[in-house]
């Protein structure tokens, strides 16, 4: 098994809570702009940790194993969200409920933040069978990996091109045998061309030069304040950080549940105060359902045939 990198974990640990602050609709429609920015980088940074840690090196069946049970709770929570978008409205959630309706999301279109687990089994699978049964150079595998996938974006609207090229530069980075904290060197420096980058809103976009600028500089920024933490700090970001598969799966339940104790903070125009209370119940809410499911011994038929938290 691959020794776990620390800062990889605590970068997981702060995409994930800015996943979190930005699914809330409150936050979101108040700050457009950041929400703007966060967008531009937190989703692209973690395909392209995704990439870079996925490991094609197992035989088919565990490799498909692995994959099925990402795929089964994916199924139940993007089922559930659709579902739920029913009573609590969100921009993208589903105006009836049927079969095909919901079969369609779970295989096509997925809502909510699960169109990364989505995008993560279709570029990991694609890879993979590539990697595997293709007998050539790590050059040709990724051009052909990333044929397949500009043909089920553009051809079949499976997927977001743009996300895929994220998740294949974290395969390059691993196949070119490159430690991934050489690429982002830790800097305080990086800040100024950040700033300057997000004060153009033509780059606010993941798919563009300075959307992929935007996502280097901001890993860059992050590692260096890592160094600085607090070692309180750092041992619950990596914990965090470590288990932001639940998180991402039983998030939503809270962002959206967060709608009903918003009148509670209309005393504060700014939102934080909301912010904080749902981050918080957010991220121990979702740790505490897979906390009881580990406790009845339900892991196993959700995820990943064993115990969900790390």
């Amino acid at each position: 098994m691959r020794n776990r990198i620390h800062e990889l974990d605590y970068l997981k640990c702060l995409f994930i809570i800015l996943m979190i602050i930005f699914h809330l609709s409150h936050i979101g429609s108040k700050y457009p702009y950041a929400k703007s920015i966060v967008y531009t980088f937190h989703m692209p940074a973690f395909l392209l940790i995704s990439g870079y840690l996925i490991n094609v090196h197992k035989k088919p069946e565990i490799f498909l194993k692995a994959m099925a049970w990402i795929f089964i709770p994916y199924t139940i929570m993007e089922i559930s969200y659709a579902c739920m978008s029913m009573l609590f409205p969100v921009w993208d959630g589903i105006k009836e409920i049927s079969a095909s309706v919901l079969l369609g999301k779970v295989l096509l279109d997925p809502i909510g933040p699960y169109w990364y687990l989505h995008t993560f089994i279709l570029c990991g699978t694609t890879y993979y069978f590539v990697h595997t049964y293709l007998s050539s150079t790590p050059f040709i595998r990724l051009l052909v990996t990333s044929s397949l996938l500009l043909l089920f974006s553009y051809i079949f609207h499976l997927l977001t091109f743009a996300n895929a090229f994220y998740f294949m530069a974290g395969t390059a980075i691993h196949l070119g045998k490159r430690p991934f904290l050489s690429c982002f060197p830790a800097s305080f420096l990086a800040i100024i061309p950040l700033v300057f980058l997000c004060s153009q809103p033509e780059n606010l976009n993941r798919g563009t030069l300075g959307g992929i600028l935007i996502t280097g500089l901001v890993i860059s920024l992050s590692l260096y304040i890592y160094k600085h933490l607090p070692h309180t700090v750092k041992q619950a970001s990596l914990f965090i950080g470590k288990n932001t598969l639940p998180i991402l799966l039983f998030s939503p339940v809270f962002t959206a549940l967060s709608k009903l104790f918003l009148p509670f903070f209309s005393f504060d125009p700014t939102g934080i105060c909301f912010l904080c209370t749902a981050t918080v119940i957010t991220l121990y809410g979702s740790i505490f359902i897979a906390f009881c499911l580990d406790k009845a011994c339900l892991s196993p038929f959700f995820f990943f045939g064993k115990k969900i938290l790390i």
